[in-house]
């Protein structure tokens, strides 16, 4: 089957950095997942525009204080970044570095699903990507500005002793984003590198390639894609690129949407000889022709909703895939490790119980905060919060969850209830700024409450880069809105996209418990 329609974005929710192989009709592509557990997703595709959760490598990393989120620790902005997915003689590699704890991680399995075997490589390859060549022998090009080409023991266990280590393509002189995001390939016969990096004048994501006819030759070459998709400025660039069973090609690279984070773009590629050329005249193209190596497929929901009762009679395997490791469906990730003996799932009530182990300052500090993805133009979360079992000074609700949060939660105060909406304003627009340590938030609304179940909402509106959040409680049979719209925007603190997520914390003494029902979420349209 094949279809023009408007393409892009092809996720609208934030999968940064993508890798994307075929082994055989099917399409994987790895995303960069930060300090959100389980980690390192892997989604499933038949005709490269619709995509479901494949698996999670690992649900937990090292364990460090940092990812449990100990005392005032967190990985906020670090964790895990732009893997590399590679089949070869019939195992898959992921390979990726963790900038808390400054290693290389490579996972293996025989089947996608996993089980995933983990090792480390000795050395830190930023932005990784890996190349089996004809002759048995590994390779590994990665860096920032200046790229390095190292050749790898068989095992890949770290660099061959006496192997290729050479410097092939430097961007030293770019003062603001230089060459990086490497992705390695061989195709007949030579050899091309893909990178991103910023036009040296101004902000504007770019991508790269660059060709050689041996891994001892000059690597040459130059931009191949300078376009905004007339999107607020903001370039697509950096991603794999991927042939389909007919023999066509297609680059997955990424575009900046703001707060909602950074969104896979699907490319057309044609060859000129032996120099790809990405989308149409030097642009994106609005509609363009894709086809399904399965065209009846029916793709699972990246966003669900959740009544948490789970699904009887699965199969493990189907178990592991739609429930992942922390038995929850496989569209939640917790901020960081969770602590499972603080989370319990009542499925025959339908209502997931959260206690608090830890005293927190804010809503960052908070273990086992239950996050999905918002989606571009905008969506909109809510939930049933049980606050019976309520400390004093416990919160629990919904937020926007980012360094600059916003959040609508019940808490309670000398024995009685209270909704409030509270936020963490931004230091400034930029990226840059806004620590995920700064203390309490503001209280913008309190409103006393007799009830002990209560619905919470938010709603955020990410098009055209408007980044805002609404917050909703239901009361008298109607939804009411606080007064206060919260600015949201992607900041380098957190380094993802602004998620919905379900809390429970306590600021006073710990040992109180929240319970959340019937989560919905609903995207909108632009």
């Amino acid at each position: 089957m094949d279809w023009k329609r408007n393409i892009n974005p092809i996720t609208r929710l934030d999968y940064p950095d993508p890798d994307v192989i075929r082994v055989e009709d099917t399409y994987y592509m790895v995303t960069t997942t930060m300090h959100f557990m389980p980690g390192c997703e892997i989604l499933r595709s038949y005709d490269l525009v619709n995509w479901e959760h494949a698996a999670y490598v690992y649900d937990r990393l090292d364990s460090t204080e940092g990812q449990r989120l100990i005392g005032e620790e967190n990985i906020y902005g670090k964790g895990m970044w732009a893997a590399t997915i590679r089949f070869h003689k019939g195992l898959f590699y992921i390979c990726f570095v963790a900038n808390d704890t400054g290693k290389t991680y490579l996972y293996t399995a025989d089947k996608i699903e996993g089980p995933w075997s983990k090792k480390t490589v000795a050395g830190f390859y930023h932005d990784c990507s890996l190349l089996f060549d004809d002759d048995e022998k590994v390779y590994i090009v990665y860096g920032n500005k200046n790229i390095y080409l190292t050749q790898l023991k068989p095992d890949l266990s770290g660099p061959l002793e006496g192997g290729l280590h050479r410097l092939v393509v430097s961007d030293e002189g770019n003062p603001i984003l230089g060459y990086e995001g490497a992705h390695f390939y061989k195709i007949n016969g030579k050899y091309y590198l893909f990178f991103i990096h910023s036009l040296k004048e101004r902000w504007m994501r770019a991508q790269a390639c660059f060709v050689a006819d041996s891994l001892e030759g000059e690597f040459t070459g130059g931009d191949v894609l300078v376009d905004d998709r007339t999107y607020c400025g903001q370039g697509v660039a950096q991603g794999g690129i991927v042939d389909t069973p007919e023999g066509d090609w297609y680059g997955v690279l990424f575009q900046d949407h703001g707060a909602v984070g950074r969104i896979p773009i699907l490319v057309p590629v044609k060859w000129q000889g032996d120099w790809p050329v990405f989308g149409e005249n030097g642009r994106v193209p609005e509609h363009f022709t894709v086809f399904s190596t399965r065209p009846e497929y029916v793709y699972t929901p990246l966003m669900q909703s959740d009544d948490f009762r789970g699904e009887k009679g699965l199969s493990l395997e189907e178990k592991r895939r739609k429930y992942g490791c922390f038995g929850l469906k496989s569209a939640w990730q917790f901020n960081h490790e969770p602590d499972m003996d603080l989370v319990c799932r009542d499925e025959e009530q339908g209502i997931l119980w959260m206690e608090s182990g830890k005293l927190c300052e804010n809503l960052t500090q908070a273990q086992n905060i239950l996050t999905q993805r918002m989606a571009w133009p905008g969506c909109a979360g809510e939930v049933t919060v049980h606050a019976q079992c309520l400390k004093e000074g416990d919160y629990a609700g919904i937020c926007a969850l980012q360094g600059c949060y916003g959040m609508i939660a019940v808490t309670k105060r000398k024995g009685r209830n209270y909704i409030v909406m509270q936020n963490k304003e931004a230091d400034a627009p930029q990226i840059q700024g806004q620590s995920c340590d700064m203390g309490a938030g503001k209280e913008q609304v309190v409103i006393p409450v007799e009830e002990s179940v209560l619905r919470l909402r938010v709603e955020a509106d990410f098009y055209n880069m408007k980044d805002e959040a609404r917050f909703f409680y239901y009361s008298g049979g109607e939804w009411k809105i606080t007064s206060v719209i919260h600015k949201l925007y992607f900041k380098l603190d957190h380094f993802t996209g602004c998620r919905l997520g379900l809390f429970m914390y306590a600021t006073n003494e710990t040992g109180g418990k929240a319970g959340f029902s019937d989560f919905k979420i609903l995207p909108k349209g632009e």
